[in-house]
């Protein structure tokens, strides 16, 4: 069979880190199969789009993604997140070919084999697929799931319903594909899952091998043991629970970065009981004290929703309090916005749409001198950054504080000769509320 005959997929992914990972395997199991992934949808046999379904400005999007390719191509498969409501996206979009759930990677790619047959001759400089699967992050980055679902029912979240509860994989089947990824170049590893710190709890914490040694499928072996590959390794979605306490002095010992995301959404204690979160406020300002105790470089993230039904302006004042007391260093924030199927959406108290926005605006204006100040602190010393890219202005790169599209950058003005990918010493010179400017050490 000629490259010309060999049938092509296109390709659209939606949403989070976590539905990349999903794309990667689909797209990775479609080139084993022999599939050419086209650039463009006028290329292609057929489209698939991995759909989001987290709140309703995501389903919008998704739906949008939908109809283009549909008008482009007229062949389309469906899948993520929002395949769990198949009737609402074929109300819309009815000569859809197929619609699967999040997870479904075999059922995607089965779709794929009925409306485009596989090539029955494989070349093998053409369907040669490396050992660390297909990636679409830059070759020297990649996201490394390390289980699916959740076991949690906040409030605000459809989550379980759409991923199902939590399944950890094996601790040997994470280290192995880490090894993998991290022999063909990777530099920086970033952990995901719906809940990182739950982490083989349903597993039992059951013992597993790695390259003949054994390791437990719990959260602190598998830091321990991916901090021995020599990469860096960035902890995500990660819940205050009182063991992420062990993982600590891993970060302060350099075995992981100093950096955790953590969800914690809300300050006030009665907010977080209405969202059905997993942790207290007041014992979450006490670990952050005691996490940069043992780490003082700790860098810390997370995520907040303002204007959640039933939230005061007593409660946003306890929300901008908490703010100030764990001085965190980077923070996304929302509104509060409806989700269909979300117990949430039964709560009384709902906040006006005018209230909302102006609790948003003081939320990050709040943040921004918190970021800012924290990064100012930063002018005059020395950071390890990893090159993403070159442009006009010279390196854009990150730091250890950095996690890539989510956080801020650090502009390398002489760094011009670099190439993406590399780990240089840089002195900071400069920072604004977000991002770092700096001159190459030495």
């Amino acid at each position: 069979m000629s490259k010309t005959d060999t049938p092509k997929v296109g390709f659209v992914s939606l949403g989070c880190p976590k539905a990349l990972v999903d794309s990667e395997r689909i797209l990775t199991q479609l080139r084993t199969d022999g599939y050419e992934i086209s650039p463009d949808y006028a290329g292609a046999d057929v489209v698939v789009v991995n759909t989001c379904g987290f709140i309703d400005s995501a389903k919008a999007e998704s739906l949008d993604a939908i109809g283009e390719a549909l008008d482009a191509n007229g062949r389309v498969i469906v899948t993520g997140c929002m395949g769990v409501d198949e009737a609402e996206i074929r109300a819309l979009h009815p000569r859809v070919l197929a619609v699967t759930g999040p997870q479904q990677y075999e059922a995607v790619v089965g779709e794929v084999h009925r409306h485009v047959p596989p090539p029955t001759v494989h070349d093998p400089y053409i369907d040669l697929v490396p050992p660390q699967g297909i990636k679409l992050t830059p070759r020297h980055y990649a996201y490394l799931k390390i289980s699916e679902g959740c076991n949690h029912h906040c409030t605000f979240c459809i989550i379980p319903s759409m991923r199902g509860k939590l399944v950890s994989r094996p601790a040997g089947d994470v280290l192995g594909e880490a090894e993998r990824l991290v022999d063909a170049g990777v530099k920086e590893l970033l952990v995901i899952s719906q809940d990182t710190s739950a982490y083989g709890v349903d597993l039992k914490y059951k013992l597993d091998f790695w390259n003949g040694r054994p390791v437990r499928t719990r959260m602190k072996e598998l830091c321990a043991s991916l901090g021995s590959l020599g990469v860096w390794v960035r902890l995500h979605y990660v819940y205050p629970y009182p063991h992420v306490d062990e993982i600590i002095p891993m970060m302060a010992d350099g075995l992981l970065l100093p950096y955790l995301d953590v969800p914690f959404q809300h300050g006030s204690p009665s907010v977080l009981q209405r969202m059905k979160r997993p942790a207290a406020a007041e014992n979450t300002l006490e670990r952050i004290l005691r996490w940069r105790e043992v780490c003082p470089a700790l860098t810390i993230r997370s995520t907040f929703i303002v204007g959640f039904p039933g939230e005061t302006e007593e409660d946003f004042e306890i929300l901008l309090d908490f703010l100030q007391q764990a001085q965190l260093d980077r923070v996304g924030c929302f509104t509060y916005s409806p989700v269909a199927g979300a117990r949430a959406n039964e709560l009384d108290g709902a906040v006006p749409e005018e209230v909302k926005e102006e609790r948003w605006h003081r939320f990050m204006q709040t943040q921004a001198e918190i970021s800012s100040e924290r990064l100012r602190r930063k002018i005059g010393s020395a950071q390890q950054v990893l090159v993403d890219e070159i442009t006009d202005e010279g390196a854009v790169a990150r730091s250890k504080a950095d996690a890539p599209e989510i956080d801020g950058i650090v502009l390398i003005r002489d760094g011009h000769q670099l190439l993406p990918g590399c780990l240089v010493d840089v002195i900071v010179e400069e920072s604004n509320d977000y991002d770092l400017v700096a001159r190459l050490a030495g």
